[in-house]
């Protein structure tokens, strides 16, 4: 919590380092549409409008990266994820490539553009540019959240990047290194989790740099072997805080394997999981359709820690989606008011 400024807000240089460690960034889960990413609650400002202006200068860009997810990255560190992430179009499609074609020669093209040259319905043109953009032969330019973006050519927008620099392993040697600085100790699964790659790369490359003797092992995990030097004469203070963390947030994502079997229920969405002195306690259910409908706050906490830490759990939940949508129970109790 103190690496990833849970218990204090990042400053500005902070940020950055933050932010490049954890990339590439997303938006809140459910109620971030089109808005720029954010680290919540680690900056000391308003991060949401900070990378709105870093998108605006493209000092972030966007890319799908694991698992085919968007996702914004500095440009620097293209390269390192373009090797890590691209899937070579060894096989295209007609379709394919008919719209590289367009884009190489007529670029930077709208889809609407892109619809009415080629003919092609935008249910058929979607997913061709998102199958090339996964290849990294067209970038898709989103700087200032409008609708209909353009599409370039990717050596158009990356000239210097190199897409052979790295090999696979190699790029995620870097990134693991990253990962393990802010997570501090993590295992296979984690990283599996967030980085949506096969446990055997993962497994390889951690075992790679053991041998390099820069990961060591600890409680069936891995951590930095400067931080198993650290942490042997580190004394700790718990924080006591209470977190709604949404579902794109690190914390999230990297345990999202067993959050999701931990914490079954009948309720069609789980909006938040409840991050409680700095564990993972509870789930807010309920259905998201473009508004929320908060069913329950579910914990697994004593019934009389539970009762006590009520209304700064559901001050919580209201931090990140609103008062005006009402938590109708807790615990399987009615709430009587939203307060």
């Amino acid at each position: 919590m103190e690496r990833q400024y849970l218990t204090r807000k990042a400053n500005e240089e902070e940020y950055l380092a933050l932010y490049r460690d954890l990339q590439p960034g997303q938006n809140v889960y459910w109620n971030g549409f089109g808005n720029p990413p954010s680290l919540t609650y680690r900056a000391n400002f308003d991060d949401i409008e900070y990378n709105r202006e870093r998108q605006r200068i493209h000092q972030l860009v966007k890319g799908r990266f694991a698992g085919g997810n968007l996702g914004w990255i500095v440009p620097e560190d293209m390269e390192l994820f373009a090797c890590l992430y691209r899937k070579p179009l060894t096989k295209p499609n007609p379709r394919q490539l008919a719209l590289l074609d367009l884009i190489e020669n007529e670029g930077p093209l709208t889809i609407q553009q892109m619809k009415e040259w080629m003919g092609m319905l935008v249910k058929e043109i979607t997913p061709a540019l998102h199958r090339l953009q996964e290849a990294f032969l067209i970038y898709e330019d989103q700087n200032e959240g409008q609708a209909d973006r353009g599409w370039y050519r990717f050596t158009e927008m990356f000239p210097d990047v190199n897409l052979e620099k790295y090999s696979r392993q190699a790029a995620l040697k870097i990134l693991l290194q990253r990962f393990a600085y802010r997570m501090v100790w993590f295992d296979a699964e984690m990283v599996k989790s967030y980085f949506k790659l096969p446990l055997k790369d993962i497994k390889f490359a951690i075992e790679s740099l053991k041998t390099e003797d820069i990961l060591t092992e600890l409680a069936n995990g891995y951590l930095l072997q400067s931080d198993g030097n650290l942490l042997a004469t580190y004394s700790p203070i718990l924080p006591n805080s209470v977190y709604a963390m949404h579902r794109n947030d690190i914390l999230v994502k990297s345990n999202e394997h067993w959050l999701k079997e931990k914490y079954t229920h009948g309720y069609p969405d789980t909006l938040y999981y409840l991050l409680i002195n700095g564990e993972f306690r509870g789930v807010v259910v309920g259905k998201f359709r473009y508004t929320y409908d908060i069913r329950d706050v579910i914990l697994d906490l004593p019934k009389e820690e539970a009762i006590q830490l009520k209304d700064e759990i559901l001050q919580a939940v209201y931090l990140l989606c609103g008062e005006e949508n009402i938590v109708e129970k807790y615990m399987g109790e009615e709430l009587l008011t939203n307060a």
